[in-house]
């Protein structure tokens, strides 16, 4: 799920600042983590929590968004979320945003298979982002999460995912058309982050090519990182900066995330 997180960071400088292009410096003292790493641990945490069935999954997903949330209260949620996130009383509000989506990575990392990943992916996006694109949304990461993992082809990947999304957009495309900051909506983001992944030729080509488009940043090369990560896996040099630039009971999750996975398979 790291690979999320890192789009997150590299992305953040650039979310309302967009630069059109691949030629940047990856990391500098302006980055940080936003809401979109917080709420990925925060989804991790809840597996972690879950009966071995996960048949608690969506009850330990509110717990985890709300108490690890809450300390971080001024990291970018959108109103609609932060209200949810600090309220007695957390119910899905019909939001079709594209935070389902930047915070699913871990299910597609701890899924056995897509029709577990489906099933998870339900599970913890129906708390807050019940609205069907919302779901579908979430639900395509994790799929091409999990497809990555299972070695399979860009080409087998791009086909499973043009059963959710029109994928004839390309980057240079999305470059040209952009329009600042963008809409923060899955049927926009997730397409984006899909090209995306399937044009680069790395995981950090991916990345570039996510900036490089504008629009919501960070939460596309949120979402494409997850999947890229499963595909192309995260160089040394990259992985290194983490402790750098995530909160130490962040990165304490994502140590603990592994570990958990291991044992899991």
């Amino acid at each position: 799920m790291i690979g999320a997180i890192f789009g997150d960071i590299i992305g953040s400088r650039f979310e309302f600042h967009n630069i059109l292009s691949k030629e940047f410096k990856l990391f500098e003292p302006r980055c940080d983590f936003t809401d979109d790493s917080v709420m990925t641990c925060a989804v991790a945490q809840a597996l972690m929590d879950s009966q071995p069935d996960f048949s608690d999954l969506s009850e330990r997903t509110v717990e985890a968004m709300q108490r690890i949330g809450r300390r971080y209260p001024a990291c970018g949620y959108g109103a609609s979320f932060i209200r949810w996130m600090f309220t007695d009383d957390p119910q899905s509000y019909h939001s079709y945003g594209n935070g389902a989506a930047m915070r699913i990575s871990p299910v597609g990392f701890a899924a056995r298979d897509v029709e577990e990943a489906k099933r998870l992916s339900a599970a913890v996006t129906r708390v807050s982002h019940d609205h069907p694109e919302g779901m579908k949304g979430a639900e395509a990461t994790a799929v091409a999460i999990v497809l990555a993992r299972q070695g399979k082809t860009k080409a087998e990947i791009r086909a499973a995912m043009e059963a959710y999304y029109d994928l004839t957009g390309t980057v240079e495309g999305y470059r040209q058309r952009s329009f600042g900051h963008g809409e923060e909506i899955c049927q926009v983001s997730v397409p984006q982050a899909l090209v995306c992944f399937l044009e680069g030729e790395s995981y950090e080509d991916v990345i570039r090519n996510c900036i490089s488009i504008g629009g919501d940043s960070d939460t596309i090369a949120a979402i494409a990182g997850g999947i890229a990560q499963a595909f192309f896996g995260i160089p040394p040099e990259i992985e290194d900066q983490l402790p750098k630039y995530l909160s130490s009971d962040l990165l304490a999750i994502c140590q603990d995330f592994d570990t958990w996975l291991k044992a899991r398979r």
